[in-house]
């Protein structure tokens, strides 16, 4: 396997990644409490504190999980305009082209997602 001098940081930044995953799991594991299989009182969801009434899986509206969906979606288009911004000189009119591509794509999605009522919370 021959790879390029410049993988090498980030198999490093990987391995050190997983490692640490496997260790903290590992410690988790090993150095956790011990929990007693026959205590019926523990295995319940409600323990201690103030008691729970009425059903904890009531319906909330869609639109806080679709704002959030949408809010990831473009904070990520957002994201990839770094490198351009860091490098706009060094990409030139074809680089401009390609940027403008992506954000009348967007645009695009954005209308798409307008149009629909995804924004509009009345409904």
């Amino acid at each position: 396997m021959n790879l390029p001098e410049s993988y090498i940081p980030i198999l490093i930044q990987a391995g050190v990644a997983v490692a640490f995953v496997a260790v903290s799991l590992l410690g988790a594991h090993f150095l956790g409490p011990r929990q007693k299989k026959g205590n019926s009182v523990k295995n319940q969801s409600w323990e201690c504190g103030v008691a729970v009434e009425g059903n904890a899986r009531t319906p909330f509206s869609i639109k806080y999980f679709l704002t959030a969906v949408l809010f990831v979606l473009f904070d990520i288009e957002i994201v990839f305009f770094y490198p351009y911004a860091v490098n706009f000189r060094e990409f030139g009119f074809e680089g401009f082209l390609a940027v403008l591509t992506f954000v009348a794509i967007f645009f695009v999605a954005f209308f798409y997602v307008w149009k629909r009522g995804a924004l509009d919370w009345d409904k």
